[in-house]
Formats: C-alpha cells, sequence, structure tokens
C-alpha cells in the first residue's frame, strides 16, 4: 500500500470523461457520497491500463495506491499525469469566459491520463457513434475474450488488453461474434497493419502532433476526430483539440465568434477535456 495527499484530481471525473473505459469503481463496497455535488468522498477504484492493474482508494484529496511505492512512481505516477500542475492550468483560464470557468469548475479534479498507445487506437475506433457505456462494454468482451490472464498481488485476476498479435490471430471469426458492430474489420486491419510493419507504434510515438495525426489519419478507419482523440489520450499532445458532436454544440452556442485557440496553446487538449465533461453531464 502507498498513500499520498494529492491535489487536483477526482477519479470519479476521469472514470466518466470519456477518456478510459477501464476504470471502475469496486462494486463490493458502500461508498460515501456528497450529497451537494454527488461525487464519491470515499471511493475505491480499479485500473486495468495495458497490463497493468492497480486498486485506489480516494478519500477527497487522499489517496491510497494498492502498490508499493516503486510501481506508484513508475507506472501510476506518469498514468496519472502527476507531474503536471494543473492547477497553474486552471488559474490562466481568462476571467471574462464565464462558460470555461464555470466548465473548469465543475470537472476541476479531471487529468489527461498518459495511456497505453495501442490500447487507445483500439478503444478510440470503437468509440466511433458509440456511446461511453457500449465502448466500456466492448472494450471489456475484447479484453476478457482475447487479453492475457493475469494476477494481482492480492489474488483476484485481471485481463490485460489484447495485443495486436492476438487480435490478429483471433481473426474476423472472433471479434464478429463480440458485438463489436462495422467497427470489427477496423480492428482486424489496424492489428495487421501493425504487426506487418506498416504503422510503426515506436515511430508514432516519436513524432510530433501534426506527423503523427497524419499517420493516423492514413490508417483505415481512423478520422480527424479520431486521429485528434489518439493524439491527446494515447500519446499526450496536449493541443489536440478532438470535436465531436458536444463540442460542435459548444462552440456554436458559447464561441459563434471562434474559440479563443491561441490563449491557451499547449493545453488545448486539457481545456477540451473540460468542455466535454461540462458537456456530457449536461450542465450547460
Amino acid at each position: 500500500m502507498y498513500k499520498i495527499k494529492l491535489n487536483d484530481l477526482n477519479l470519479n471525473q476521469i472514470m466518466n470523461s470519456g477518456q478510459c473505459f477501464r476504470m471502475k469503481i469496486k462494486t463490493d463496497q458502500k461508498s460515501e457520497t456528497d450529497q451537494k455535488t454527488e461525487t464519491p468522498v470515499k471511493s475505491i477504484y480499479t485500473i486495468t491500463a495495458a497490463n497493468h492493474y492497480v486498486e485506489i482508494t480516494q478519500n477527497e484529496d487522499h489517496f491510497t495506491f494498492s502498490c508499493r511505492r516503486d510501481e506508484f512512481e513508475t507506472i501510476w505516477h506518469p498514468y496519472l499525469d502527476l507531474q503536471t500542475d494543473y492547477g497553474k492550468i486552471k488559474a490562466g483560464i481568462d476571467k471574462k469566459d464565464e462558460y470555461l470557468l464555470r466548465a473548469v469548475e465543475y470537472g476541476w479534479g479531471i487529468r489527461i491520463l498518459r495511456q497505453d498507445l495501442w490500447e487507445m487506437i483500439i478503444t478510440f475506433l470503437i468509440s466511433q457513434n458509440n456511446n461511453v457505456s457500449r465502448i466500456r462494454n466492448s472494450v471489456e468482451i475484447l479484453s476478457s475474450q482475447l487479453g492475457k490472464r493475469c494476477s494481482t498481488d492480492s489474488g483476484g485476476v485481471y485481463n490485460a488488453f489484447p495485443r495486436p498479435e492476438e487480435i490478429l490471430e483471433a481473426g474476423m471469426e472472433r471479434l464478429g461474434n463480440m458485438g463489436l458492430g462495422y467497427r470489427d474489420k477496423y480492428i482486424l486491419k489496424m492489428a495487421e497493419s501493425v504487426v506487418k510493419g506498416d504503422l510503426n507504434l515506436d515511430a508514432l510515438k516519436a513524432a510530433g502532433y501534426e506527423d503523427a495525426h497524419q499517420m493516423l489519419t492514413a490508417q483505415y478507419g481512423i478520422g480527424k476526430k479520431v486521429a485528434d482523440c489518439i493524439c491527446l489520450f494515447g500519446l499526450h499532445h496536449v493541443d489536440a483539440f478532438p470535436v465531436d458532436t458536444h463540442i460542435k454544440k459548444i462552440l456554436n452556442r458559447f464561441y459563434p465568434g471562434g474559440f479563443p485557440y491561441e490563449n491557451y496553446r499547449g493545453v488545448l487538449g486539457i481545456i477540451q477535456q473540460y468542455m466535454f465533461y461540462y458537456d456530457l453531464e449536461g450542465k450547460m
């Protein structure tokens, strides 16, 4: 166990922000809830990321990780982007922008996770024309049927996210029975591209935002918005600004003269996530 006090971090908000789909509230617990904000005051969250697993208890700004300090520092500290000063980012919001101030205040504990690139490529292929609940279910089915079975230090079990080779070996017959819809052919083609070397994940990681975006949109099934999501959540290019129906609605309603992108260069993707979460929660 490792205990630490952390600022600007709310796991419940991150879990529901549409950027990760293998974070859950542990079901065998009694959760204390702040009745005013409907935010769990003390909850246990499980996170499965690539081939790693952790349980985190959050009690306001106090966190207990079910791992040793060395694992926290090497895996979960970077994963949660704890090296970034989100307080400074929030303090830099234009004080005249009432909408954005409200969005940031509401989603104050959101951070852009540093997630596994391959997992994000497949996750956001699944996300097309989909909702959060169905994406979460599809990712879980894919992992449980094709991912490696792993054990936790406490004797529990979980499934790692399937690697390209495991998906390619499964083939269309198995993928076609997972309820993925038309996305199954995108997923299989992507696995084939990575295994054959047509898409080099290491080269993608080394590329800048513009080059990475072009490399992604050249792949079968990836459009501009999905590429931006992968750049933001899988490559941590925080100037990526995915525009979906939620963001389009916000831009049309609150920024008819244009969004002030230049004011937030270097953190645009973080700003986008505050806006997206605020609208997703129906708080506009």
